[in-house]
């Protein structure tokens, strides 16, 4: 199975290279790391054009049967809907793997009859316990093993999963997938408590997001210390606004900026 690496946000380190190589490998997968994944263009990994440029050259790639976003960082929503414009037969035949920033191509690709999936990505890798998070993901791509999935997915129940603050910013653009009846699975790293209250403020307060059947929060890690405390904790807050909003609040999920990270494909 050829897997081919692009990086739609930013530049990835050449460190996490070999270690996704031999996990691929020990899985009978090949990697095909595009050059892009290491120019530099400011904060990019590359300009726009060659971001998109990269992106759907290994899309219509009819060699290759799945892409691996390389990592997160910022970037995908500037080339996501142009992306998503520029699917061919050959690009609807493969998986789409990635999260965090990625989640932006994923909501887009999915809209477009893409097969995607919430996932751990090549940089992360060179997390403690990467590997694992790798073997996971590739568990996925090339074996459709059910042991790297999210496990309270329902097979009844359709799920989608992003990073709260990504979600906070695609909902109300043209990629905005269809949350009708599906349990929306969110996560978030590095925030103010008052930020992730402001972005499920936002986040419920679309019309489009009660359609869902449920939430359930993922790990809030790394949250920031702000200068008073903020008085409610993650959790109460996406209660608090689950309550408001009037969507289920499902409980708990097994996803996070972290290598325990667990997949979670955006069935249809």
């Amino acid at each position: 199975m050829k897997i081919a690496v692009v990086a739609p946000s930013c530049p990835l380190d050449p460190k996490a290279v070999e270690i996704a190589e031999a996990r691929a490998a020990a899985m009978g997968a090949e990697l095909a790391i595009h050059p892009q994944c290491f120019l530099e263009a400011g904060h990019f990994a590359g300009s726009d054009e060659q971001r998109l440029a990269a992106l759907t050259e290994v899309m219509n790639d009819e060699s290759v049967e799945a892409v691996w976003f390389a990592r997160g960082g910022y970037g995908s929503n500037r080339i996501a809907a142009a992306a998503a414009r520029a699917v061919s037969p050959a690009a609807k035949a493969k998986t789409y793997m990635g999260y965090s920033d990625a989640g932006f191509l994923l909501a887009a690709f999915h809209k477009a009859g893409l097969d995607v999936a919430h996932g751990p990505m090549v940089q992360d890798g060179l997390r403690e316990g990467g590997e694992a998070a790798l073997d996971r993901a590739l568990g996925w791509l090339v074996k459709r093993s059910e042991e790297a999935l999210e496990p309270g997915l329902k097979y009844d129940l359709p799920a989608f999963a992003f990073n709260l603050a990504v979600l906070s910013n695609l909902v109300g653009t043209e990629i905005e997938p269809d949350f009708t009846g599906r349990e929306l699975l969110i996560e978030e790293v590095s925030e103010y408590e008052y930020a992730i209250d402001r972005q499920m403020y936002h986040v419920t307060g679309q019309a489009s997001v009660r359609g869902a059947a449920q939430i359930r929060m993922g790990r809030m890690s790394d949250i920031l210390e702000n200068d008073r405390p903020f008085g409610n904790d993650p959790d109460a807050i996406v209660r608090h606004w689950c309550e408001v909003s009037g969507i289920r609040h499902g409980g708990s999920a097994d996803i996070g900026h972290d290598s325990a990270n667990r997949v979670v494909p955006f069935t249809r």
